[in-house]
């Protein structure tokens, strides 16, 4: 059987100021056409087909295009819903959808609960497992610490029950929404921390014999069993250098995996240059990015004069300035930015403490702030969900 693999369209999101509804649009033309040449038995995305809870109506209709022209080819989808998604929103509609070959995984207690297609060599069981916000699905998991590992650990023990009782030769594949070690993240991905910790084992799946993984930008192998398929599109400069596709995977009789990756178009290339204003304005290399998409840092010691307006002469598409004076990591004028650069929420407020009183938390005190920090986070994921 041969899938499809793709996640993270974040339809109806912009590229910093640049809207990218066109991009998608041309993205979604991409992938009916590879379902279409490449003989795709099924597709699978694994979450964050929106960007957020209530995606504008473009969006929509654009998602809407994409389900019609999938049911078209008489190919079946399994989507599932991921952290940006409200997954009441997305499932609407799933039962009347599935009659026409667009499977919607959004409910958490469907975990155990496959689309069962068949080839040749038999059956194969997709398992959706929807992002699962650990403080909102513990109970119904009955699992007694609100933590990612647990609840996936939980969802997944349901994956396997439910395939142990399939006829031998099942073979298994398992969407899921999730941060998982060893992924490498970028700038562009929500924080989705619970106690300090996002990361769950790729150990987790075991037992299946595809894991089509979504949340992270980049695509990745993280095991020849576990893979992200990355988004389809940039959506921070911390993505320039990488390559956007999907994941062509053909899943053998006997379970084994072969992937190739299928590149997406490329809307425009990504560029980030640094040194002075000057180096930048008069450096020959740096003409092949003058048609990108541009982040500049600028070192000056000193700011300089109409910066962005001089940049955008050379370089037209220049969409973020930064300035970086070239001055001591932890001199007087390091901006805030830099100065906070690489750390986590909890970091810096266990910094704050430390700056306003002279010195760090204290085992108690850290706890505080991690809850404080997760009630926060998991309130708003909470009110998305009611929406």
């Amino acid at each position: 059987m041969r899938l499809l693999h793709t996640s993270d369209w974040h339809l109806g999101r912009s590229f910093h100021r640049v809207g990218m509804l066109g991009a998608q649009a041309e993205f979604i033309r991409h992938l009916v056409a590879t379902v279409r040449e490449r003989d795709v038995d099924a597709v699978v995305v694994s979450g964050d087909v929106y960007d957020r809870a209530v995606p504008p109506l473009a969006a929509v209709e654009l998602f809407d295009d994409a389900l019609h022209r999938l049911a078209a080819l008489g190919v079946p989808t399994v989507m599932i819903s991921g952290n940006h998604d409200s997954a009441r929103r997305l499932g609407v509609g799933a039962g009347l959808m599935g009659s026409a070959g667009i499977h919607l995984r959004t409910d958490p207690s469907a975990c155990g609960t496959p689309v069962v297609l068949s080839d040749e060599h038999g059956d194969v069981a997709l398992y959706g497992l929807p992002y699962l916000e650990p403080a909102l699905v513990k109970d119904a998991f009955e699992v007694e610490r609100a933590g990612h590992e647990a609840v996936l650990a939980a969802a997944m023990d349901r994956v396997r029950a439910d395939l142990a009782a399939r006829p031998p030769g099942t073979r298994s594949v398992v969407l899921a929404h999730a941060f998982v070690t060893g992924g490498e993240p970028s700038d562009s991905e929500r924080d989705i921390t619970v106690g300090g910790v996002a990361a769950v084992p790729a150990g987790v799946f075991d037992g299946v014999d595809y894991v089509a993984l979504g949340h992270l930008h980049g695509c990745q192998t993280l095991t020849d069993r576990v893979r992200y398929s990355g988004s389809p599109l940039p959506y921070s400069f911390s993505e320039a250098n990488h390559r956007k596709t999907m994941w062509l995977v053909d899943l053998a009789a006997d379970g084994a995996v072969t992937a190739e990756r299928v590149d997406c178009p490329v809307p425009r290339a990504l560029a980030r240059i640094r040194g002075t204003l000057e180096d930048l304005l008069a450096d020959p290399a740096l003409a092949r990015h003058q048609e990108a998409w541009v982040e500049a840092t600028l070192t000056d010691p000193v700011r300089p004069a109409d910066p962005m307006a001089r940049l955008t002469e050379r370089f037209p598409h220049t969409l973020t300035l930064v300035f970086d004076p070239d001055r001591a990591a932890d001199g007087p004028g390091v901006s805030y930015a830099r100065r906070l650069a690489g750390r986590d929420d909890q970091q810096i407020a266990e910094d704050f403490v430390t700056h306003v009183r002279g010195a760090g938390p204290d085992a108690h005190e850290r706890a505080v702030l991690r809850d404080a920090l997760d009630g926060v986070r998991v309130d708003d994921a909470a009110r998305e969900v009611a929406r």
